[in-house]
């Protein structure tokens, strides 16, 4: 091979890689409720060893719904995940985190001492699966909304995690991978994780 005709060809291989490097960062914003569409196929998919599950028999339409869209981002997790949530009911985003940690994703998730223990709540099959939980201690909401997917990619907005937010409110969900903002969210996680640290907490007056 001529050297010039070897230097092109890798100097096409190094742009094409770069190229790929620089993919578009992700700017998206999701607005609920969602329409009923059926998530079964991507979340079995997602469990799935050979990632070919059985066609789902529902009747459901098979619509990129807000739900489906949100739940293919949380998916896209690989090393790290951290949920700092209010509410957490929804059993779609539960499977979700479950296959995430099935898969050796670190997961930490922060939440509200009240919420976690209503009827239907995701968090005891979590912590059941050895998902490491946090809750306040005061009497204020924790009442944030916000996932961090490996440390780069934001999902906050209005909406909890519920099966009510998801298909009955008027909610909307901001997804991003920029920095500058997730920066920040990671820092504010940290701090709640470190006054949330069960070693902190006191269940009991010290005044007799």
């Amino acid at each position: 091979m001529r050297p010039g005709l070897a230097l092109g060809l890798g100097l096409g291989l190094a742009l094409l890689l770069a190229a790929r490097r620089r993919r578009r960062a992700v700017r998206e914003v999701l607005f609920f409720p969602s329409p009923p569409c059926c998530t079964e196929e991507l979340l079995a998919e997602a469990e799935s060893r050979d990632g070919r599950p059985a066609p789902c028999p529902c009747p459901l339409p098979r619509a990129d719904c807000s739900l489906a869209r949100l739940l293919r981002r949380l998916l896209s997790a690989r090393r790290s995940l951290e949920l700092c949530l209010f509410a957490f009911s929804s059993p779609e985003l539960g499977r979700a985190v479950s296959v995430l940690h099935r898969r050796g994703v670190r997961i930490r998730v922060v939440t509200d001492s009240q919420y976690m223990a209503l009827r239907g709540s995701q968090i005891g099959v979590l912590r059941l699966l050895g998902i490491q939980v946090r809750h306040n201690q005061d009497v204020a909401f924790m009442h944030h909304k916000f996932a961090i997917v490996d440390k780069k990619m934001l999902i906050t907005g209005s909406l909890n995690w519920t099966v009510e937010a998801i298909y009955s409110n008027r909610e909307n969900v901001v997804i991003v991978e920029d920095a500058e903002f997730v920066r920040p969210f990671l820092d504010e996680f940290e701090r709640i994780w470190e006054e949330c640290d069960p070693g902190n907490y006191t269940f009991f007056s010290n005044s007799k």
